[in-house]
Formats: structure tokens, sequence, C-alpha cells
């Protein structure tokens, strides 16, 4: 099992439905996935369930999201509760989220420096996350894990970040994106150098799980470029044309050698045009814009656009797969 966190502090970049479509797609391709929504606005468990199911979890006194499994720990009566993984398709699981999730911040922000003491009651609350995956991916019987967190750098993103062994970076061609390329980098370098010192310190006696804190850049994605004549348009080029540099340079602490352009760039995973057609029609569907059919309005021109659709979402699942050793095919 492979755990794979979508992440940047830039919100509005297209990351949540990056998770989504690369989910369907791994299941679509016989891989039993588990989409686990750490995000504290839960805008994928949204995409995923409509609103009547989403209430119901919700309103769930059970260990319905992401939120109730926490409770113990939050409420000093235990530890974590058995995970609810939502059966979405044959092959695909949820971990819902709940807006409640941001309550759990202060905790982990208190227990972090414990760590360095070898308390292991604060070992149980940082690795809540990986711990509740690493549950519910048991009982999916999951080959791999996606996980979708908001945009900050705040202790649950940090937590969920260590829970993961690697590190997909979507981003929009613009100057706020690679702002945010540049404060994430130095951020997951602190974040891992900081697990490994605090692991030093874990207890022989601890009878926890905790995860290694790998968190390894895969790569970044470029979402949703305009496209003329095949090729992004002006007003992108100028940002696109700096995002191999300031990946180097941030995420890879100032790789040597020579940069490329991003069509050339081994780290550019994608670069995924506004299917703005589409996307629309998949909302009101309730389903991926790859799955669209004739009875959701996807007609004409919208046919082409759908296969078009599948055929880079399946190269990106094949491209972000190869690096966690998970052949797709």
């Amino acid at each position: 099992m492979k755990t794979i966190a979508f992440f940047n502090n830039k919100g509005g970049v297209g990351k949540t439905s990056l998770v989504y479509h690369l989910a369907w797609m791994y299941a679509d391709r016989g891989l039993r996935t588990l989409a686990v929504d750490l995000d504290p606005q839960a805008n994928l468990s949204a995409m995923f369930l409509d609103e009547e199911r989403l209430a119901g979890l919700w309103e769930d006194n059970g260990q319905a999201t992401v939120y109730e499994s926490l409770l113990p720990l939050m409420n000093r009566t235990g530890d974590i509760a058995p995970p609810h993984v939502e059966q979405v398709a044959e092959r695909l699981g949820l971990v819902c989220g709940n807006l409640a999730l941001s309550r759990f911040e202060d905790l982990l922000s208190e227990n972090w420096p414990k760590c360095l003491d070898g308390q292991e009651a604060a070992f149980r609350v940082i690795t809540a996350f990986h711990r509740i995956i690493e549950q519910a991916a048991r009982a999916h019987s999951a080959d791999l894990v996606l996980i979708d967190v908001g945009p900050n750098l705040g202790a649950i993103n940090r937590s969920a970040l260590i829970a993961s062994e690697q590190v997909v970076l979507p981003l929009a061609p613009d100057l706020f994106s690679l702002q945010g390329l540049k404060n994430l980098g130095p951020t997951l370098r602190d974040w891992r150098k900081g697990w490994e010192k605090r692991l030093g310190e874990l207890p022989s006696s601890a009878s926890i799980s905790v995860p290694s804190g790998k968190m390894m850049p895969t790569g970044y994605v470029v979402m949703q470029h305009g496209i003329r004549d095949s090729r992004p348009v002006k007003a992108y080029m100028r940002w696109m044309d700096r995002i191999p540099f300031v990946y180097r340079e941030a995420v890879l602490d100032g790789q040597p050698g020579e940069v490329p352009s991003v069509a050339n760039d081994p780290y550019s995973l994608a670069q995924l045009k506004h299917y703005r057609s589409l996307m629309p029609l998949a909302m009101e569907a309730n389903k991926p814009m790859f799955f669209l059919k004739a009875a959701d309005g996807a007609i004409g021109a919208h046919v082409e656009a759908v296969k078009s659709c599948y055929q880079d979402f399946f190269n990106l699942a094949q491209r972000v797969a190869s690096h966690a050793g998970i052949p797709v095919s």
C-alpha cells in the first residue's frame, strides 16, 4: 500500500478535482483505491457524495468521518476509533472529511513539541492520521491511498503530510502558485527533518505504528492552462517558463544542472488543460469528466473531449503510480 498526498498552499488550483479524478481512474484500471479527505473544507467528500448522503454521514453518531475517529483522542478518553470507509464504487473507498476537523489543529500544535520529550501520548496524537489511514487501507485492502489536504501550512497538514510517502504538487501557471511553491519546498524539508528528530525520541516501549515521514516530492502537475493551437497561450507561458527553475530551487533545494522547459522537465507529471465545457456536466451527473455519456449531455464536440480527458488522466495516473512502484495498465 502506497500513500500519496496532493498539496499546494495556494488554493484554487484544482487540487481536489485532481485527486477525485485520479482516484476514479485508478479504480477503473483495477487498483483498489482509497481517497482520504483531510481538508477541513471537505470538498473532496462533497465531490464523491451527494448532499443527502453527506448529510447522513455528518449527522451519524458513529465513526462516519475522520473527525469521529479522532474524537476519543480529542476528548482524552482513548485512542483513535476505527474509521468508516464509504464504498463509492467496487474498488473505490472514501474516508470522509468533516468541517469539524479544524478543531484538531490546536491539539496537534500542542503535541508536536511534546514528542521531543518522548511522550508516547504526544506521538499518538501526531500519528493519528497515519494510523487512521493504515486501518482504513487495511479494511479496504487498498493498493493505493490518495490524500487531499487543505491549502495551508498548518499543523493538520503537517500531520497529514507526515503520513504520506510521496507528495504531488498541483499548481497553476500564475504568480501565486509560484510563490506558494517557494514557501512549500522549505516547509516540506523542515517537517521532514522535524519528524526524523522526533522519531529518535520515540520510546522503545511505544506500541503504536509510526510513519517514516518521507513525503518525497514526486513532481508537479500544471493545472487548467489555456490552450490555443495545442500550445499554452502566451499569458500562461510567462509563468510556466519559470516553474522548472522554481521547483528545483525551492522544492529540490537548488538542484544543479540545466533547467529544461515544462514540456521537457522530468518533474512535470502533466499539463492538464481546462475542460471548461465538461466540468459543469460532470458536477451535474456526479461523476468524473471522463465517464460522461450522451445521457449526461456529452454529445457533439464533447464526445472527443471526454476521450481526450480520459487519455490525459490515464497518462498522468501512470506517471504518478510509476514513482510509487505500482504498474497501471
